[in-house]
């Protein structure tokens, strides 16, 4: 009870906080919904960042950054008379008991797919819904992101392959069509094609517990690093990274991939 307090009293102090700043700072009383929208987006790839490389501390630093923006909407939409905080809670609290009736109701579940596969046919039956799967995916995600969600609410409501090996076939049936299209150099046919192939990729991803992003964004990462490697080399040699031969440059990044083990 102590400790619920403890977060109670620390809540209530952030509330406090960003109810004076809206009256008496210039800066956050002139900001609004379309004005912190851009900054929002971009602390919660913060976020993402802290979380890929493991660091807590950054972590809880930029949980903390997004909580301030959550209060912040919620201070605006009591301001316009439309909305507060505590609407904002009682909201997410009654839809999370409506989604988890076999926690708060008599529903029984097998396992994570049959709670899954309740999440998205009772989301599909909430008031002001239009009884379509894929309409909850926001339009403006990137587009890996958007199609891993795509699938994935896909999935919920049933839609998906009887055992995951059998996406190998539809990743290779993709990657032909693509390599025929480059064949006949038909540059929208390619486009399309290739689109279809990544399609296939993340939803293969997908079926084997790999979050596609998070994947991507930790080769990026490694090959960033590796590349700051042969940048480095290159200048302890006097030289510029243009006037290193390939098979130079091929030599120190496998010495960079060396480094990392």
């Amino acid at each position: 009870m102590e400790n619920l307090e403890k977060k109670t009293a620390a809540f209530a102090e952030l509330l406090e906080i960003i109810a004076t700043l809206r009256v008496e700072c210039p800066w956050d009383k002139k900001q609004t919904m379309e004005s912190m929208r851009s900054l929002s987006i971009e602390e919660v790839y913060e976020l993402g960042d802290a979380i890929l490389a493991g660091d807590m501390e950054e972590v809880k630093k930029e949980l903390g950054d997004l909580l301030m923006h959550v209060v912040f909407y919620a201070q605006i939409g009591e301001e316009q008379g439309r909305f507060d905080i505590s609407g904002v809670l009682e909201g997410i609290c009654e839809k999370l008991k409506y989604r988890h009736p076999h926690i708060y109701g008599d529903v029984k579940v097998k396992g994570e797919e049959d709670v899954l596969r309740n999440w998205e046919q009772l989301k599909l039956k909430e008031n002001g819904r239009r009884h379509r799967v894929l309409e909850g995916v926001p339009a403006s995600l990137p587009a890996l992101v958007k199609a891993y969600r795509i699938q994935d609410k896909a999935r919920g409501a049933g839609f998906d392959w009887e055992k995951r090996e059998d996406v190998w076939a539809k990743v290779k049936e993709e990657m032909q069509e693509f390599e025929t299209e480059w064949q006949q150099a038909d540059e929208q046919r390619m486009e399309e094609e290739f689109g279809d192939f990544l399609f296939s990729l993340i939803n293969a991803a997908r079926l084997y517990g790999i979050n596609p992003e998070n994947a991507l964004e930790k080769t990026n990462a490694k090959f960033i690093r590796r590349f700051g490697y042969l940048e480095e080399h290159a200048r302890l040699q006097g030289k510029e990274l243009k006037e290193m031969s390939l098979e130079e440059m091929e030599a120190c990044w496998q010495e960079a991939k060396r480094e990392e083990r």
